[in-house]
């Protein structure tokens, strides 16, 4: 419970201090041709091809555009990601953003999963289909159990630093990180181009 409120509380206040900002509008045409730099890892379309790469397609492009200019500043770090970003302009990042923004997502739970059981600490942002309910955070759905326990732990011992998802997984135990990748992990999706 005690997490249930605190992650309400973050939630309340990044609301609350939320300026509507005029982000970069991208070229999904052009995203699409800079994409073939994406392709290897994460798909043409977002649909990741290894399992320690996450899905994009279909995430929210004010995220995709974040993790991208954290990964040119260095504020976030990964041996491919920080090379392959610190190439690109903003108008390049706005194109990726716009293009794996497009990409249609379904997310479906299990049959007879019951979405009252999805992990408390995560369903409010994340959603219990894993399909975000926040722009700025990602999509769960589908995603690789050890790719979300990766980003879980590093949360949580200060390897990568954000001022909601810290916070959270410093209390989470392994079994309850275990938990949480093991519940997106096993939800269905489908990444489509649009029509």
């Amino acid at each position: 419970m005690r997490r249930l409120a605190l992650v309400a509380g973050l939630g309340g206040v990044v609301l609350a201090q939320s300026v509507p900002a005029e982000e970069p509008v991208g070229n999904p045409a052009e995203g699409k041709v800079a994409a073939g730099l994406c392709r290897t890892c994460h798909g043409l379309n977002g649909f990741a091809r290894i399992p320690i790469a996450p899905h994009i397609g279909g995430e929210h492009p004010s995220y995709i555009r974040h993790q991208l200019e954290a990964f040119r500043s260095g504020a976030r770090e990964h041996e491919i990601m920080s090379v392959v970003a610190a190439a690109l302009t903003d108008a390049q990042i706005a194109d990726l953003a716009a293009w794996f923004a497009i990409q249609r997502i379904r997310a479906e739970l299990k049959p007879g999963v019951d979405p009252h059981a999805a992990p408390e600490a995560c369903a409010l942002c994340h959603g219990a289909d894993g399909l975000a309910v926040l722009e700025d955070a990602p999509n769960l759905a589908g995603e690789n159990a050890i790719y979300i326990e990766t980003q879980l732990k590093a949360f949580r011992t200060g390897r990568r630093v954000h001022e909601i998802m810290s916070p959270i997984a410093s209390d989470l135990t392994d079994d309850e990180i275990r938990a949480a990748a093991d519940w997106y992990a096993a939800v269905e999706i489908e990444i489509e181009p649009p029509p």
